[in-house]
């Protein structure tokens, strides 16, 4: 990681990203060893990160100087419930771009957008 991007995010034990999630980390791989998007059962795809499904956004969090905000933004952070385990393709493309675009990428095998919210699905 660049130093400019760690002064901006800082160190991810300073995001909580620390031994204690470390240890987490790898309970919730050994339970859920595969990706959550990509893995079927005919094609299991092996999982190496866990994601947080909503981000818990801590920098902001503590910047902000709020107590119950940074309360609300830790309990996220810890709740297992906001995990899913992902491949890396998927943690760096899909999921990246779902959090930026807002939308679902790509298509089912009968050619109509994966994307719940696309108007072709509506």
């Amino acid at each position: 990681m660049s130093s400019l991007n760690n002064d901006r995010r800082g160190s991810s034990t300073e995001r909580g990203y620390g031994y204690k999630w470390q240890q987490s980390r790898d309970g919730h791989l050994r339970e859920h060893p595969y990706c959550s998007m990509c893995s079927t059962l005919t094609r299991p795809v092996a999982a190496t990160i866990v994601d947080h499904k909503i981000a818990p956004k801590l920098k902001d969090a503590k910047d902000s100087g709020d107590a119950d905000q940074l309360k609300r933004a830790w309990k996220l952070f810890w709740n297992p419930a906001n995990w899913q385990s992902l491949c890396k393709f998927c943690h760096d493309s899909t999921k990246q771009r779902m959090e930026k675009t807002g939308r679902l990428p790509g298509c089912a095998a009968d050619g109509r957008p994966l994307d719940p919210g696309h108007h072709w699905n509506r």
